[in-house]
């Protein structure tokens, strides 16, 4: 049986239907591409929102090939990746995992925060990231060869790490690593533009409030502002919400409950607005 518990993904997405929108800063479209015919690994590295998961979905779209997500988390077990027995009708049945889904199809199987999981569940991976591209399954004995167009691609934010997450250098170095970053300011626009329906100005006017906001890293702030933020909040300003008012809800309060780095962000947005 190839389904699989729905705790650990979103599902899998067939590439069918309307590209998803990206706007491409270098050549990472053509080696991504290059990887997936070649049958390499893929870690994408970068701050959180800047459109690591976006970009896999344009890729699976243009490949042509299904994507499975799963979400990293310190509870995920290679139980949860690979499959278990589950009791149903009576009967004890073996369940793929959505891992085990991926590799059986040939899709590309993405691990988002892939730091985020335990360092026993993220070895079982390390077979199908060189030549032999194979997963064992222990509880079955079962050694599954990664079908045709089956890629495995990871996402990992290096500036948000805790002392003891990190991958080991015998993980990192199974990969082809690309690395992102919030877009210009000029195509952040347009981002933040197309995904919201916002004009051109209220865009710009968010893009430039929230360069400003990410110098306050020095000061204390754990996160930037994300492009996802900055889309949130103009489609907030789009449905009505005025500029103000939308920037404290969706982008100042996810992200500081520092009183002082509040009211430095509060006095930024009457400035900026």
């Amino acid at each position: 049986m190839t389904e699989s518990p729905a705790s650990v993904h979103g599902g899998m997405r067939q590439p069918d239907g309307e590209m998803p929108y990206y706007v491409a800063m270098g050549n990472e479209v053509e080696v991504f591409g290059t990887c997936h015919g070649r049958g390499l690994p893929v870690m994408l590295k970068g701050p959180t929102g800047c459109g690591k998961t976006r970009f896999v979905e344009h890729m699976a779209w243009r490949l042509k090939r299904p994507l499975v997500t799963i979400a990293c988390h310190d509870d995920l077990s290679a139980s949860d990746l690979t499959g278990r027995y589950l009791i149903r009708g009576g009967e004890t049945v073996w369940v793929d995992g959505p891992l085990t889904t991926a590799v059986r199809l040939g899709a590309i199987c993405y691990l988002d925060e892939v730091v985020e999981a335990r360092q026993d569940t993220i070895v079982v991976i390390h077979p199908l990231t060189d030549d032999r591209r194979l997963l064992p399954i222990d509880k079955t004995g079962e050694l599954v060869e990664a079908a045709p167009g089956f890629q495995l691609v990871v996402s990992y934010n290096p500036g948000y790490q805790h002392a003891l997450k990190d991958l080991k250098p015998s993980t990192r170095q199974r990969f082809v690593a690309l690395e992102f970053d919030f877009p210009p300011a000029e195509l952040e626009a347009e981002v933040v533009m197309h995904e919201s329906g916002v004009d051109r100005a209220p865009a710009a006017a968010l893009v430039k409030l929230a360069q400003r906001i990410r110098r306050l890293r020095d000061q204390g702030l754990a996160e930037a502002p994300s492009t996802r933020l900055l889309v949130a909040t103009a489609r907030l300003m789009a449905g009505g919400i005025a500029a103000p008012d939308a920037c404290r809800v969706a982008l100042v309060n996810p992200l500081t409950d520092d009183p002082d780095l509040l009211a430095a962000i509060s006095d930024l947005i009457a400035a900026t607005f």
